[in-house]
């Protein structure tokens, strides 16, 4: 009991001093709790949205997909017919059943040819307006629709794009472009994560998306009273044979919630990644923490011990002030995670994805976790210095506060780093002479972690050169206040490593990941310059294939010398060893695609492969199968009869592009497939006249606008500028999260700098006592905060640089093979890192300078 009164005494007696650690455990726990609830409510949203809108059974073609999912190679979605309702309806057990048609392969647009699809990539459904829907939809606003010129849309998308009752839209699909006004609309009775959906009449729904009536994409089935969904689907199933797809609402709903929660999934570890990162740089902040306050409380940890307390005792009432500590931030950070799940809800709503706070979750699990992982990090975080005190003589209460450091220890320690920062850098080399890229991981995971280990291990060793170097090159300019905040960073070599670490972890990560991004953009823009030798490419911002009809409006550009067409489909391969692969991508293209894309063959021509009967395979697959040129592939395509072709050319599979394409001929697959079955194009490439580009490329975008809004134009300069700006967004988003460990990195510097002020509170009257100013204590503190941080810096952009070269090596072997060093944004990270420093050096250096002279000459 005593114990933990001298433990809860000390804490709130230090209270200031422990602020900014338990800041660290409370974002660091926040940020994991508010993950959790934040994919835990996704999952209850569109659970309930499933649930609610599926039908007891639905019936669907055998090729649909089992998420909904209606896209095809022909750019329609799979039918049944007619007269499956029909039999459906005689089945036993069935109360009522009717037929829908619905896409997600339409472009939708308004009267200003501006598109109405969602910005948060959820799907543009057209459907036809049935009981089903009824149950999920209450119409707000005007009818449902009923007849040709009659379209209902969804009251978020009606309000985000200001619809209102006679609106025109727009509904391009693969049959053609369907005009209707605005009749109703209806809005979602359960939360809606985002679709915007489109609703026409049944007959029209056919015409527009089909092409055809007679037709329905779904059947939804109801089953009569007493009868189970288990039941039903045996019923219907017997009623119909096995050549359609009957699905219960549960594998419905189980179907879609998998498709939903493999996304999720990556999102939520991924957030737990960079949550585990601001934690093991919360970490250093605990540690810097509790060794300066045992340093600061040596003289009365010493009397402890010379009036009686044990070495578990002091031991243990360090570590009660880590519990206390680890608690009070957990519980904080759990209260504060779900302020964050909500803030990210409240995001995602501006970006379209509509999540209601009525299905906030809250498991159990989450509270729990947080807080074991708060409380436990803390007190691990707390044992080695709580160690330290426990070694403490009670002889130590005649001396001075603080300790000197242990020489053996810091030997042993430079060993340990030394030995780790060695074998991380010998697995970086394996890594970087690695043959092939999946061994090659494994080596550089390992090699990330030695190395971060070593790094933090030696961190004290470093630091007393590091600092000397940044000393003599920044430091001596601003004379004895320079020479001063340089011998202060050097005087606990240990604590200067430690929290220049902490901020280590976050820009190495910054720096490997820019040199990685960097890398592939330059990779990718110098296998455009080389490979690709066609001026334009069109192809759409959506699931939507290209139509017959944007093709002949290409082709009627005059000013193009050549079009391109490119169609992947899918096939069954038989290899001359026997072996039959299912489902294998296979790409049909017009024979002038071999010179628009110039790629290497390790044996024969390319042009061969667009003769008649004829194939490609790339050279890893004709190793695996035994396949040299003239060998017989028989493929059997989908939707179509099998063909036995020759292999013309083998292409090397050194590259980005169509990286492992087999290819053959528009002709070749037209002979074995039916007309109506035929894939559509998924991009289209075109090459102007000499001297004509720009014309060209006016004069298509313009063609294009007003028809076919759902199909972009882009030369080679706006490839490469679409490439850079996904991979940059995809960075910047990972900068956003890696900023949370520099947050708290940002708090290590403070409060080491905090508390270093009250270590030397004696000094400092001293000093100010013979002279030195106020400005110039300030300086000298800001100029000390600015070393760590450059320090940590050198260490984290260095480390990282090292990270990202190893990780490109990796990359060439899937033929990204330049090496890029960003170096404006290294430089800026650099330069940045200094003004944190300033920035940290704040609040100390404006305490340091309001000490009272005397009352500090006399603290003890």
């Amino acid at each position: 009991m005593t114990v933990l009164k001298t433990s809860m005494r000390n804490l709130f007696a230090h209270k200031g001093r422990m602020a900014l650690s338990a800041v660290a455990v409370l974002l660091s726990v926040a940020f994991v709790c508010g993950t959790l609830v934040f994919t835990d409510t996704m999952n209850t949203t569109f659970d309930k949205l499933f649930q609610a809108t599926a039908s007891d059974v639905t019936v669907s073609a055998k090729g649909s997909s089992d998420t909904g999912q209606t896209t095809s190679t022909t750019g329609k979605p799979p039918v049944l017919p007619a007269a499956v309702l029909g039999t459906v309806r005689g089945a036993q057990g069935v109360r009522s059943a009717e037929g829908t048609v619905f896409s997600t392969s339409v472009t939708v647009i308004d009267a200003n040819k501006d598109k109405l699809s969602p910005s948060s990539g959820a799907p543009t459904i057209v459907g036809s307006w049935n009981g089903n829907d009824a149950r999920t939809m209450q119409i707000t606003a005007g009818t449902a629709p009923r007849g040709p010129d009659q379209v209902m849309v969804d009251k978020d998308t009606a309000d985000k794009h200001h619809l209102r009752i006679g609106s025109d839209i727009g509904m391009i699909s693969v049959v053609g472009t369907h005009h209707a006004r605005v009749s109703g609309i209806a809005a979602f009775k359960v939360t809606n994560p985002g679709a915007a959906i489109f609703y026409l009449d049944t007959k029209t729904a056919q015409q527009t998306l089909v092409g055809r009536t007679g037709v329905y994409t779904n059947v939804n089935v109801t089953a009569a009273q007493g009868v189970t969904n288990d039941q039903l689907k045996k019923n219907v199933t017997a009623a119909l044979g096995h050549g359609y797809k009957v699905q219960t609402a549960k594998e419905v709903a189980d179907a879609n919630q998998k498709s939903v929660k493999s996304f999720l999934n990556v999102m939520k570890y991924a957030m737990l990644g960079f949550a585990g990162i601001a934690l093991l740089v919360g970490i250093f902040l605990i540690i810097n923490t509790f060794s300066m306050l045992v340093a600061q409380r040596t003289r009365e940890i010493g009397l402890m011990r010379a009036i009686g307390s044990s070495r578990k005792q002091v031991n243990r009432s360090v570590l009660i002030e880590a519990l206390l500590l680890g608690v009070i931030g957990s519980v904080l950070g759990v209260g504060a995670g779900v302020g964050i799940a909500v803030g990210l809800m409240k995001l995602m709503g501006q970006m379209g994805m509509h999540l209601s706070t009525d299905d906030l979750t809250i498991a159990w699990t989450t509270p729990t976790v947080g807080l074991l992982l708060g409380v436990v990090v803390t007190v691990l975080a707390a044992y080695l210095p709580a160690r330290r005190a426990g070694k403490i003589s009670p002889m130590a209460a005649l001396r001075d506060a603080g300790t000197p450091a242990d020489a053996k220890a810091g030997a042993v320690r430079a060993v340990i780093g030394l030995l780790l920062t060695g074998a991380g850098g010998y697995s970086l080399y394996v890594a970087a002479t690695a043959d092939k890229a999946k061994a090659g991981s494994g080596w550089l995971g390992l090699g990330v972690v030695a190395t971060l280990i070593g790094f933090v291990v030696i961190g004290p060793l470093l630091a007393a050169g590091l600092v000397r170097v940044l000393g003599a090159v920044i430091l001596r300019v601003f004379g004895p206040v320079g020479r001063m905040a340089e011998r202060n960073a050097l005087r606990n070599p240990r604590r200067t490593g430690a929290t220049g670490a902490a901020l280590m972890i976050g820009l190495a990560l910054v720096a490997c990941l820019s040199v990685v991004g960097s890398s592939m953009v330059a990779s990718a823009t110098d296998q455009l310059d080389k490979t690709v030798g066609t001026d334009f490419i069109v192809q759409p911002d959506n699931q939507q294939l290209i139509t017959p009809q944007a093709v002949k409006l290409i082709k009627a550009t005059p000013q193009l010398a050549r079009v391109t067409e490119y169609r992947p489909t899918l096939a069954d391969l038989t290899t001359p060893d026997g072996r039959t692969l299912k489902d294998t991508d296979i790409t049909a293209a017009d024979p002038t695609y071999a010179t628009d894309l110039r790629k290497k063959t390790v044996a024969g021509d390319l042009k061969d492969a667009y003769l008649p009967g004829s194939m490609s395979v790339h050279d890893k697959f004709a190793r695996a199968h035994g396949i040299h040129l003239g060998s017989k592939i028989t493929v059997a395509f989908k939707d179509g009869s099998a063909a036995r072709l020759t292999v013309r050319a083998i292409t090397s599979s050194d590259d980005v592009i169509d990286q492992g394409a087999m290819y053959t001929s528009i002709a070749t697959l037209a002979q074995h497939v039916p007309a109506d079955r035929m894939p559509l194009d998924q991009m289209v490439f075109a090459t102007a006249r000499d001297g004509q580009q720009a014309a060209a490329y006016k004069a298509m975008k313009s063609a294009l606008h007003d028809d076919f809004p759902q199909l972009t134009v882009r030369d080679q300069t706006d490839y490469k500028k679409a490439l850079k700006d996904q991979i940059g967004q995809l960075l910047n988003m990972i900068y956003g999260l890696l900023a949370l460990a520099i947050i708290v990195a940002v708090l290590g510097v403070v409060n080491t700098l905090a508390l270093s002020v009250v270590e030397r509170t004696r000094e400092i009257g001293l000093m100010r006592a013979i002279g030195l100013s106020r400005r110039q204590l300030r300086r000298m503190i800001r100029l000390e905060s600015v070393v760590i941080a450059l320090f940590g810096a050198l260490l984290g952009l260095g480390l990282g640089m090292g990270w990202g070269a190893t990780a490109q090596k990796l990359l060439a072997l899937q033929g990204l093979k330049i090496l890029e060093i960003p170096w404006p944004t290294i430089i800026t990270v650099f330069v940045a890192s200094a003004f944190v420093g300033l920035f940290a050096a704040l609040v100390p250096a404006f305490r340091a300078g309001r000490m009272n002279v005397l009352n500090a000459i006399a603290t003890d």
